[in-house]
């Protein structure tokens, strides 16, 4: 692998640190829109401000997940399962994505993984341990949900890593597909990435950044392992993308900043859509960490995860969570 991609896979925590600390000063998603499906009584602030304070809390469930006594209906057979992203936790995620899918009708779970095996107990920042690990860890969470819920089968909803990578070695290596009706990808890290110019770690001055790369990348692995191309990459894509049994969503951007190229993250296959956020929609801003509060995302999950009754996703505005990226 070349030293140039495993120190720029390194990257993506910085931006999705900034998640953590700086999402108490975003706003500007609140305001409710006359195409939002949801129709329950939970809150659901597409807004990544929402974030804050329970973010620093990743052991609590977000609102609408883990309730154990939930039995699927008949219209939504599958349980849900959120994967969150890189240096995220499931109460950073999925403070929109749980309650709006839980309004609409679905038992959703959530749990955290990839908590580095050096540091005691979890912390505010998750999915940084090796990915085959992690991979294991969801494998763990899925027959925990099918037992709970009786269900045959679960959804996997995801976002960055937890919407590629990861979930895809648990589908593609460890033979989760037997147990996975849909995988949905929101930004997913599919296929590695490059890391664009703008992030601005590299701009540290020599040799003290690259120093910060390689030991970033061995304290958290799961960042190296999602270079362009690490030998994990062939590993899960090498037979190809997709495995029987399994129906994929990715939903894209094309101002991704992280997992670049953007059309690196589409899947090729059976059974796949592919949707970009900008198609037919140009006032459609969203970056990568964006799309994880982006309105108009959690619809095209809400008409991935059935089909049978998918609407028409309105074109609003969505803002990018860095101004200026693209």
């Amino acid at each position: 692998m070349s030293t140039y991609r495993r120190r720029a896979a390194v990257a993506p925590v910085a931006l999705s640190l900034l998640v953590a600390v700086a999402t108490a000063v975003v706003s500007g998603r609140a305001a409710a829109d006359p195409g939002e499906p949801a129709t329950g009584p939970l809150p659901v602030p597409f807004d990544l401000g929402a974030v804050f304070p329970s973010g620093l809390f990743p052991e609590l469930s977000p609102p609408g997940a883990n309730d154990w006594t939930c039995k699927p209906s008949a219209a939504h057979p599958e349980p849900v399962i959120l994967v969150n992203s890189t240096a995220t936790s499931q109460s950073i995620a999925w403070q929109a994505g749980s309650p709006f899918l839980k309004d609409n009708g679905y038992c959703v779970f959530t749990f955290n993984y990839g908590n580095p095996a050096w540091l005691p107990g979890e912390i505010p920042l998750q999915s940084l341990g090796d990915i085959r690990v992690s991979a294991r860890e969801l494998g763990d969470e899925v027959d925990r949900v099918l037992t709970a819920t009786g269900a045959g089968k679960v959804d996997l909803v995801g976002h960055s890593q937890g919407g590629g990578i990861m979930p895809l070695y648990y589908i593609n290596v460890l033979g989760g597909n037997a147990k996975v009706d849909k995988m949905i990808g929101i930004s997913p890290s599919n296929h590695g990435t490059s890391v664009s110019d703008m992030v601005f770690l590299r701009s540290f001055i020599p040799p003290v950044g690259w120093w910060i790369y390689n030991a970033l990348g061995i304290v958290a692995p799961g960042l190296d392992q999602q270079a362009i191309d690490d030998p994990l990459d062939q590993e899960v894509y090498g037979r190809g993308d997709t495995r029987p049994g399994v129906t994929y969503t990715t939903i894209v951007t094309k101002y991704d900043e992280i997992v670049t190229p953007y059309d690196q993250q589409y899947l090729d296959g059976p059974d796949v859509t592919n949707i970009t956020l900008q198609n037919g929609c140009p006032a459609d801003e969203s970056d990568h960490i964006a799309t994880l509060y982006s309105r108009r995302a959690w619809h095209y999950v809400l008409n991935a995860l059935d089909p049978a009754t998918a609407t028409p996703v309105p074109c609003i505005h969505e803002g990018a969570f860095f101004p200026g990226v693209h």
